[in-house]
């Protein structure tokens, strides 16, 4: 089933299309020159805004196996991470700033494959929007590293009154370390579509 949440975005401006170009890659494994950077970011964008599968991308985009696997390369080559950083890094008027919506849906089905480094990253970079779901459920690398190093459990309690007192304290480190571990399971819709 095919079917779209949000707006398709409109196409790269030229502006936009020359803020991305740097960082985009332009040939193949193999060597050869890639077609229609422009066109191919427009589709993997124009995808990203919705919560549908690759295989719904429509075909004025192109091949949905095509645009998936260049997807993937940029993905693997670190560029969802790069952008993030110049949009941190860039001015209130830059072109990246215009783009960030359509980045953060784009980091949104990064996620997956770049893993926990990658969400560590946006949380510290204070892009929540590119996360692939609602922070409170996804996991918190930064807390659990913190809670590892901070806390400190009090020797086993000696008298009866103690024991109530460590046993909320137990409690507590359990809620946090579920807390900083996120949910198991996300449903797609909800790791997609969360605004």
């Amino acid at each position: 089933m095919c079917f779209s949440i949000y707006d398709a975005p409109r196409p790269l401006t030229p502006d936009q299309f020359l803020a991305l170009l740097p960082y985009l890659l332009p040939r193949s494994p193999a060597g050869r020159q890639i077609g229609d950077l422009r066109a191919r970011m427009d589709a993997i964008f124009h995808l990203a805004s919705t919560t549908a599968p690759w295989r719904c991308l429509p075909p004025e985009h192109g091949k949905p196996d095509t645009i998936a696997r260049y997807f993937r390369r940029l993905t693997h080559a670190g560029l969802w991470e790069k952008l993030l950083e110049a949009i941190k890094d860039s001015g209130p008027n830059h072109p990246l700033r215009a783009l960030a919506p359509r980045i953060f849906r784009a980091c949104r089905r990064a996620v997956r494959l770049r893993g926990l480094r990658f969400i560590a990253l946006v949380r510290r970079l204070g892009f929540l929007q590119a996360l692939s779901g609602p922070p409170s459920k996804l996991p918190d690398p930064d807390l659990s590293e913190n809670l590892r190093r901070t806390l400190r459990l009090p020797p086993a309690p000696v008298a009866e009154t103690q024991r109530g007192i460590f046993l909320d304290i137990l409690r507590t480190l359990r809620r946090l370390h579920r807390r900083s571990g996120g949910v198991q399971r996300i449903p797609r819709a909800l790791r997609l579509g969360w605004s």
